[in-house]
């Protein structure tokens, strides 16, 4: 049996097996009783392992093993005369008897062996990374986490932060107005600054994003938003909804633009970031914000846009 396949026999087991000079590893898996069975060991100062495979094995051996009796592998291995000599500088295979009947197989493994003829390793790590070893900087105003992380991409994330900041602040200035002592709609002015807090937080999560992958944060100017909201014809709280739905709506666009330079660029772990972290939760505001709209429709300039901010205020408490 192959060194890199024992472990593709069926039955499970545990056998703690260790002597003065020799010791097995503590877990062996898949013991088949139909196919050989290969057994690392470690000697010594772990310098060296070797792989014995049994091609027959006596039941009452078997079953020894099977129910945890460490020393019955011990009589296969005592009458050899240093089976291990034959290990040197690169791997070796011994076979020897002890019977007629009963045949076995050595395999050694010393300590700065090319163990490629004992593992069949495909991949070679050092030799994979010499590719990429060559594109860390070494200049210390270059990030050394960037990896496949396109121009086009950190250019769109610091877009994106712009257009969270210049939605946090438009927000900002709705607080600022309903919570006049002439307007004195609480529960609109609490609304648009948890609105405006939200869309910080948003811009601030792409900035920790756009360091986390090496790119680097560079804020735009934020243009100055409106300070009155009043409304002849639809009223200040209808008209200022209105205006919060068109900002979600377009902060949503722009997410969506954000996912396509990402899927322009194959990055998938972007598109990963983007769908998960913001594009479900937009949606969930642009509908709650759209009902908003519609019941504010509904009670028209007067005393039904007090009962409409007075049930904000709770709703937004109890949440």
């Amino acid at each position: 049996m192959h060194v890199s396949s024992f472990f593709s026999l069926r039955h499970s087991l545990s056998l703690p097996l260790f002597d003065s000079s020799l010791f097995l590893v503590p877990q062996i898996h898949h013991l088949s009783l139909s196919a050989s069975i290969s057994i690392v060991f470690f000697r010594d100062n772990l310098q060296s392992a070797f792989v014995l495979d049994p091609m027959s094995l006596k039941a009452s051996q078997v079953l020894s093993l099977l129910n945890g009796d460490s020393h019955a592998l011990f009589p296969l291995l005592s009458p050899v005369s240093s089976p291990f000599s034959p290990c040197s500088t690169m791997p070796s295979t011994v076979h020897f008897s002890r019977g007629r009947n009963e045949q076995f197989r050595v395999v050694c493994a010393s300590k700065g062996a090319n163990n490629r003829q004992l593992s069949g390793v495909v991949f070679e790590p050092f030799e994979e990374v010499k590719k990429e070893l060559a594109l860390v900087p070494t200049s210390p105003h270059l990030s050394l986490a960037r990896q496949k992380y396109s121009d086009q991409c950190e250019s769109a994330v610091n877009v994106q932060i712009n257009v969270e900041y210049n939605v946090s602040y438009v927000y900002h200035a709705m607080y600022a107005y309903f919570d006049r002592d002439n307007v004195a709609l609480k529960g609109l002015a609490k609304f648009f600054k948890d609105s405006s807090e939200e869309e910080r937080e948003h811009a601030e999560i792409l900035m920790e994003y756009q360091n986390k992958r090496g790119g680097k944060v560079q804020l735009r100017s934020i243009v100055m938003p409106f300070s009155e909201f009043n409304h002849e014809d639809k009223g200040e709280a209808l008209y200022a909804m209105e205006l919060a739905l068109s900002l979600e709506k377009l902060t949503n666009e722009k997410l969506l633009n954000l996912q396509k330079v990402a899927e322009q660029n194959h990055d998938v772990q972007l598109m990963d970031f983007v769908d998960s972290r913001f594009l479900a939760e937009q949606v969930a505001s642009i509908k709650k914000i759209s009902e908003y709209v519609a019941q504010l429709r509904r009670v028209g300039k007067g005393h039904g846009v007090w009962h409409f901010d007075q049930m904000l205020l709770h709703e937004e408490a109890v949440a």
